[in-house]
């Protein structure tokens, strides 16, 4: 049986559905009271818990063989915020501890691309480091923490392998990621605004693999990125309407301008609690560099990724199927 924490989340659910796929016996760790949706009819033992609590921790490692730790707080919103670094680096340690303490035979991290150090040019590839004073954003800075605690783990023993993915969109999006809700409202024909910029987004199905076939053949104390292609938010928008067929109005926003306004939506965002979209951290990914590799993956886990295309299509056809509001 696997343990899978943050199996609610956007990559968990859609991993869990292809581990039952294959005839895996699933664990879900999931907080009390948090919403089952993703998850619901699903074939999966269900487990009431907290990272950051080590008695529960230990309690939903009984009996498992692996880990596949996902449970983690997002944030794009700028600022401190406590609770991110509380969940995603003390939380790991939590489950790092437990790992170890009980020998499971196998972590597997789900870290993120944005802990890698920023480059201004060149190829983003396993070879850059991990980057725990990242300026960017306490996401970013919280990731690669608790990364580098993974990797410390391995070099003591453990079985533990990392996985960094892109920007995820796909099918199966319950909680409406920010990528998500920019799908979504192109598919209902809602107004939108966007700006010019671009990065590397992936298949969430496609990470759900790239993380089974880390656990497969990944190798203990490795990083493997899990990317897709680099496409334009104006791209996105233009495939979506191509896919409905539904024209909309998409209107761009000089980048000047969004950059000025970005640091006052945040407060309109906590206030409206909506999901975020213009803030000085998504502006500042939408024109990083996002030359980013997977050979790495491709040669040693059989990692491939499909075109986007597919993707958004697949993303759109279940949005309006759900009728997600």
């Amino acid at each position: 049986m696997w343990l899978v924490t943050g199996g609610t989340g956007h990559i968990g659910n859609v991993l869990i559905r292809k581990l039952l796929e294959r005839g895996e016996k699933v664990r879900a760790m999931i907080l009390p009271g948090e919403s089952q949706d993703p998850i619901h009819n699903l074939d999966v033992e269900l487990m009431d818990g907290d990272i950051l609590n080590l008695d529960s921790v230990f309690k939903s490692l009984q009996g498992i063989k692996g880990i596949f730790h996902l449970a983690g707080v997002i944030s794009i919103m700028p600022g401190r915020n406590p609770l991110v670094r509380k969940v995603n680096v003390e939380g790991t340690r939590n489950i790092l501890k437990a790992a170890r303490e009980m020998e499971k035979s196998r972590f597997i991290y789900t870290s993120s691309i944005h802990a890698i150090r920023r480059v201004e040019e060149g190829i983003i590839d396993e070879s850059l480091p991990y980057d725990p004073e990242n300026p960017y954003g306490a996401y970013d800075r919280s990731k690669a923490e608790a990364t580098l605690e993974v990797l410390e783990a391995a070099q003591d023993g453990l079985d533990a392998v990392v996985a960094c993915p892109t920007g995820v969109i796909g099918p199966f999006d319950f909680r409406r990621s920010m990528m998500g809700a920019v799908i979504h409202d192109a598919a209902a024909a809602k107004p939108t605004l966007y700006v010019d910029g671009a990065y590397d987004f992936v298949d969430v199905r496609d990470v759900a693999d790239g993380l089974i076939a880390t656990a497969e053949n990944g190798r203990r104390g490795e990083s493997y990125i899990l990317s897709g292609q680099k496409i334009s938010v104006r791209y996105l928008l233009e495939t979506v309407r191509e896919i409905t067929g539904r024209s909309f109005l998409r209107l761009r926003i000089p980048f000047d301008f969004a950059k000025f306004a970005a640091w006052f939506t945040p407060m309109f965002y906590r206030l409206a609690q909506t999901t975020p979209r213009f803030t000085p951290y998504a502006l500042e990914v939408l024109r990083s560099n996002s030359n980013i590799s997977h050979a790495k993956a491709t040669r040693e886990l059989g990692y491939r990724s499909r075109p986007l295309f597919e993707t958004i299509h697949d993303a759109v056809k279940w949005f309006l199927e759900m009728k997600i509001q």
